[in-house]
């Protein structure tokens, strides 16, 4: 592209610019949304198919029916609170304490 008499790049980070930290921000919130949302909301799902003290097809069909809702919560969460930091060790925690507690309770008999 020539511009008064100077050649410019064209392309997404002209003259060798860099990512900005926002960008990196964004993306690893997005991430941890997406993933860990999707993962957070299925765990909290299956942990109360599991505890509900009711027949297994539904408490299973109760569990499906609130992770969407839970999943949704989440990631406006993810999006609305201000510190990365807090977001991924939220939405990472509940994922890895839920699955280890999972893991701890077994199957449903």
């Amino acid at each position: 592209m020539f511009m008064h008499g100077r050649i410019l790049k064209a392309g997404p980070f002209p003259s060798g610019r860099r990512v900005r930290p926002f960008v990196w921000s964004m993306a690893l919130r997005s991430v941890t949304a997406l993933v860990g949302g999707y993962v957070s909301a299925a765990v909290l799902a299956t942990l109360l198919a599991r505890l509900l003290p009711i027949a297994r097809v539904e408490a299973t069909s109760w569990g499906m029916i609130l992770s969407f809702p839970i999943y949704a919560g989440i990631a406006l969460w993810c999006f609305h609170e201000h510190r990365l930091s807090r977001v991924a060790a939220a939405v990472w925690g509940i994922a890895t304490f839920g699955g280890g507690l999972l893991w701890l309770l077994g199957v449903r008999p």
